[in-house]
């Protein structure tokens, strides 16, 4: 769809249920709380789907959107999510509500819209609003409400600053482009709380996540001459420290700061045992298509997948799968 074609469809609707990824980061709850809010200035019964997922630091930022127990949607709308495997876990009892209550041809489990920025999407939904040459899906929901409404409120605006941020490691990593720093500009024109922003999520940190940090470093492992640098988190490390899911931040990207390295992977012990993988690698080397063949997705330098072995098992599995994909190019 094109952007004045999603903004009619959004208008033509009303008691929106916006949907979140499993393992929330800051691009998908903050887009879609900036969708959220856009939809009620245009008097539409708009809500967050109250993922169980969401950090504390997330949650001061939303708390207010996230649909009541007695919501019944109308419109579900996947933010960010690019495969069906990451929808948050419970969506379906919310959207069987709808297909019991609302009728219409409504279907339990279905996503009548979704809005994303990954290349790897799997075309999960009818209509969708893609667009693989964006850094963040903030900077398409940027563009999606200026289209349906004219303007950004600072809030919004503020919202959206977070989740291009904390998508792009503050300008930092290879997804960044022109239209980057464009939507940044435009943010902050909006009222874009800069400053702020900066000193909460990327300058200022816990003393857990220092400590974390260092349990970290000091575990690596380093593989194929330095070139494949893995990084472990295991949830003994977290009750260590005392860490929280507020100090999981960014952890991906860690230790892709091992100089040599071509492709740097962070395995974190997931709470029933599994393991959630990030793959991060400089141009040329798939980090997509390592994840790809173990049922996850992501973009081309940055993607990520889900396993269901403990970290050692699981930094063994990783070492075959990028061995046979990656080849001599790493």
């Amino acid at each position: 769809m094109t952007f004045e074609e999603c903004s009619r469809l959004l208008l033509q609707h009303d008691d929106y249920l916006l949907l979140t990824h499993k393992n929330p980061d800051g691009d998908t709850v903050m887009s879609a709380a900036a969708l959220c809010r856009a939809l009620r200035r245009k008097n539409k019964r708009a809500y967050l789907f109250p993922n169980p997922q969401l950090t504390a630091k997330q949650r001061l930022f939303v708390e207010k959107l996230l649909a009541p127990e007695s919501f019944r949607p109308g419109f579900v709308v996947a933010v960010d999510i690019a495969t069906e495997q990451l929808f948050p876990s419970g969506w379906q009892d919310w959207s069987g509500r709808r297909a019991s209550e609302k009728g219409a041809g409504s279907t339990a489990g279905k996503v009548d819209l979704c809005i994303d920025h990954h290349p790897s999407n799997s075309h999960y939904s009818s209509q969708e609003l893609i667009d693989a040459g964006r850094s963040s899906c903030g900077e398409i929901v940027q563009q999606l409400i200026l289209q349906m409404t004219g303007k950004l409120t600072k809030n919004e605006a503020t919202l959206l600053y977070i989740a291009l941020t904390t998508d792009t490691g503050a300008f930092q990593y290879a997804n960044v482009n022109e239209k980057t720093y464009c939507s940044a500009a435009e943010l902050m024109r909006f009222g874009a709380e800069h400053s702020s922003v900066m000193v909460s999520f990327f300058r200022k940190t816990s003393l857990s996540r220092l400590r974390l940090e260092g349990l970290i470093y000091t575990g690596l492992h380093i593989h194929r001459n330095g070139k494949l640098v893995v990084a472990t988190v295991t949830r003994e490390m977290m009750e260590r420290v005392g860490a929280t899911e507020d100090d999981c931040d960014d952890l991906a990207g860690l230790s892709g700061r091992a100089e040599g390295a071509l492709m740097n992977v962070t395995i974190r012990e997931t709470p029933d045992g599994g393991s959630k993988v990030s793959v991060r690698s400089a141009p040329g080397i798939s980090s997509a298509a390592v994840c790809a063949a173990l049922g996850g997705g992501g973009h081309e330098l940055a993607a990520g997948c889900t396993v269901q072995l403990p970290p050692a098992a699981a930094e063994t599995l990783l070492l075959d799968v990028i061995d046979a994909v990656c080849g001599d190019s790493l």
